[in-house]
């Protein structure tokens, strides 16, 4: 299991999903209040965010508190699209960067909260950067995008197709594009805020009244012009 966390307004830090909050994602990397599956998330973090059309990454195998550099780092990159990981990793998979969120390919940045068979997607998918279950999602995602077919499609393809093979998998997604960004609530929490932009989470990063559940099994597209929430069936 894992904790992640995205933004899309106007420009801000990284930090304003990890150091900042109250609960942010560096605290729940230790104290997570709604996880259910795992008690901690130290098997690595990543942060993700857009200067230009292509993101730029920061990815490590170690617990977020045990980097240095991570204070400074979140508190100078900044974009108007962000997002965040911690991971706890599933047993059996790789502790590698390469199987550390955010993934990416192209302008899309995505992360995976929860678990799934690898063998539920490996035939999405004709290849991966790693061989952990998280990484062979996103390449069946992004492999999908990069044919062009819309996020509005290929989320609820992805997800439906792997539970098909795994009916116990649990598969929160974020994805971001820069200019917008989209989520799958399914077997595991998450909230959505909406303010001056779209913060979208595993758990609130915060007690501010406003936080809304995601309900399960629903896709969530967020762009400048709005946020809906639909079903998926």
């Amino acid at each position: 299991m894992c904790r992640h966390a995205a933004w899309l307004g106007p420009e801000r830090p990284v930090a304003s999903l990890v150091t900042d909050p109250e609960h942010g994602l560096l605290r729940q990397s230790y104290a997570p209040r709604l996880q259910r599956y795992g008690k901690v998330n130290a098997d690595g973090f990543g942060f993700g965010w857009y200067d230009g059309p292509r993101p730029v990454r920061y990815r490590r195998t170690v617990p977020i508190w045990a980097d240095a550099n991570v204070p400074d780092l979140a508190a100078a990159a900044r974009s108007s699209c962000l997002i965040a990981a911690v991971r706890s990793a599933t047993a059996g998979m790789p502790i590698e960067e390469t199987a550390t969120a955010p993934f990416a390919d192209g302008p899309w940045l995505l992360s995976h909260n929860g678990r799934v068979r690898r063998e539920a997607v490996r035939p999405l998918a004709s290849d991966a950067e790693s061989m952990c279950d998280s990484a062979w999602l996103a390449a069946a995602v992004f492999a999908r995008l990069r044919a062009g077919l819309p996020v509005a499609g290929v989320l609820p393809a992805v997800v439906r197709a792997a539970a098909e093979h795994d009916p116990r998998a649990r598969l929160n997604l974020l994805l971001t594009g820069g200019s917008h960004l989209a989520a799958v609530a399914w077997g595991d929490t998450l909230f959505t805020h909406l303010g001056e932009g779209v913060l979208v989470a595993s758990e609130p990063l915060d007690d501010r009244p406003g936080w809304r559940a995601v309900p399960d099994r629903s896709l969530l597209l967020a762009s400048p012009d709005g946020v809906s929430v639909t079903p998926i069936d």
